[in-house]
């Protein structure tokens, strides 16, 4: 099978987990290599989509994200990937060919065309879809730590990182990537809203915003709402519905000290699993870290 990778890179990614999480599909999954129907309601950077679409035999697959502009992405991508791959091209070589105090303002310019260029999930419109998406996928590669974040008039507010020679377009992967979501149902909106029909092989694969380990985390959003713990609470009774309807749902979260997982998710399967952060404003708390896998096998 073609080997796909994710096309951003994003906060929370799960790359270095994808053994773990494999492991953690149905046996039924694992030994016929095949997915019947994939959902992923949150579906940030889609590494663990990515690795199972790469691997199995995903028949259909449905992604769903709050994020409009991530969701535009990944519609441009599937339906427009050549004229995304000739936007991209353009601003890679135009910013490449700039002095380092030029490139600087070249992608807060970028940033500044990407805020004021509004586009509607539930509108489509090719052209402006298709710069807004080569917009996104540019920043993430030049902005610091490849961050999402937005602040409360919803416009992305991340720094320009610090690369020497970074690589804004992957034709190869786009292209990859982009048959590779023939079978997929593209989604913008709450998780609840997925209508998500009887198949006999259905796997949900559930990553939403972790629970802040403390009050002072520096990055807890990345879009303007927050997912406080009412939303945690509202989303462990929608996962106790999915095990009643036999669609096998697994879910990540974040390991707090409070405990408040372990009581939310009680009767449920909870394994500690090892990470390493790398996105802290404190240096000396970058590292290993532990977060929780919660199944019903």
């Amino acid at each position: 099978m073609t080997e796909l990778k994710p096309f951003l890179k994003w906060a929370g990614g799960k790359r270095q987990l994808l053994d773990t999480l494999e492991k953690k599909l149905p046996k039924e999954i694992r030994k016929t290599r095949k997915i019947e129907l994939y959902v992923e309601p949150f579906i940030g950077g889609g590494a663990f989509f990515f690795h199972l679409l790469s691997n199995y035999k995903v028949e259909r697959s449905i992604i769903n994200d709050i994020n409009p502009e991530l969701m535009i992405t990944y519609s441009v991508i599937k339906e427009w990937p050549e004229e995304l791959i000739k936007a991209l091209k353009r601003i890679e070589i135009e910013y490449l060919s700039l002095k380092e105090e030029e490139k600087k303002e070249y992608y807060y310019q970028l940033r500044k065309t990407f805020n004021e260029l509004n586009v509607d999930f539930y509108k489509l419109n090719e052209k402006d879809w298709v710069k807004k998406a080569s917009l996104l996928i540019a920043l993430n590669k030049l902005c610091f730590n490849g961050l999402f974040r937005q602040n409360s008039k919803g416009e992305f507010n991340v720094p320009m990182g610090k690369y020497k020679n970074p690589t804004i377009l992957d034709e190869d992967n786009i292209r990859k990537v982009s048959a590779s979501l023939h079978n997929t149902k593209i989604l913008c909106g709450s998780y609840r809203d997925i209508k998500i029909p009887k198949k006999k092989q259905v796997f949900v694969y559930l990553d939403p915003p972790y629970r802040p380990l403390s009050k002072t985390s520096s990055f807890t959003k990345y879009v303007r709402e927050d997912f406080d713990d009412r939303d945690q609470k509202e989303l462990a009774g929608y996962f106790k519905e999915l095990d009643k309807n036999g669609f096998n749902p697994l879910l990540s979260n974040s390991d707090t000290e409070d405990g408040f997982f372990e009581k939310l998710y009680k009767g449920f399967k909870i394994e500690k699993v090892v990470v390493k952060r790398y996105i802290n404003a404190n240096g000396k708390k970058r590292g290993d870290i532990n977060e929780l896998l919660i199944s019903t096998i």
